[in-house]
């Protein structure tokens, strides 16, 4: 990971916005630093959209439909729980600069979440900012089981629907490697992300549910 060392304590969402655009990202030490700095990684995670794909499980964990997936209906609470420790980790990357900028962002319509819902209660989730054909999916939780694999199989079949090209996803896990995420050069990278810029895509609030189920089909279909 490429650390670009210059540090501030206060994060204009318009500073954020040309940073994405540039390629590079903040990152804070810990939730209760109160700098940020910019991150430019050598080497970048990438999901591609046309060849995304999902288990047979959890194909039949959303033809269940014991979750309900909304968007933007408790932005600051996924965000919150984002930043929260959880199983796994003690602390996060979130803190109070980077939180008041995403939270901007939202309000200005660059930042979005999904919320997945079971029995009333918020049971996982994701957030990211959406600039124009890229999406640059932040980070995501969950507190039941397969919530955010849900959540993000949603937000892939939403990215689609909208017309985006990009899909970022900083960095790759284990995690984001079953669904076929991909490190690519910095340099592929930067192409990438200025061919998305030049689309105009939407992301979809409210897509109709019959439109939402044919990609999630075909995703089950790209093995």
């Amino acid at each position: 990971m490429s650390r670009r060392d210059q540090t501030q304590e206060s994060l204009p969402a318009e500073l954020l916005l040309r940073a994405y655009a540039a390629g590079i990202f903040p990152m804070a030490e810990s939730r209760d630093d109160p700098q940020v700095f910019w991150v430019d990684p050598k080497q970048r995670g990438v999901l591609p959209l046309e060849t995304f794909h999902i288990s047979k499980s959890l194909r039949k964990e959303l033809r269940r439909g014991e979750f309900i997936v909304r968007a933007n209906s408790a932005f600051e609470r996924v965000l919150d729980e984002c930043a929260a420790p959880g199983p796994g980790r003690k602390d996060t990357w979130i803190n109070a600069p980077i939180r008041d900028a995403v939270i901007e962002l939202h309000n200005l319509g660059f930042a979005h979440s999904l919320e997945i819902w079971k029995d009333g209660e918020l049971a996982g989730g994701l957030y990211g900012v959406a600039l124009r054909g890229a999406f640059f999916g932040e980070s995501m939780f969950s507190r039941t089981a397969n919530a955010s694999k849900v959540a993000l199989a949603h937000l892939v079949a939403r990215l689609r629907l909208g017309g985006f090209r990009l899909l970022d996803t900083q960095f790759v896990t284990d995690h984001l490697k079953t669904f076929g995420c991909e490190e690519i050069p910095a340099r592929d990278y930067q192409r990438r992300l200025e061919s998305a810029l030049e689309y105009q895509a939407r992301f979809p609030l409210n897509p109709a549910p019959d439109r939402v189920a044919m990609e999630l089909a075909a995703m089950a279909g790209n093995r």
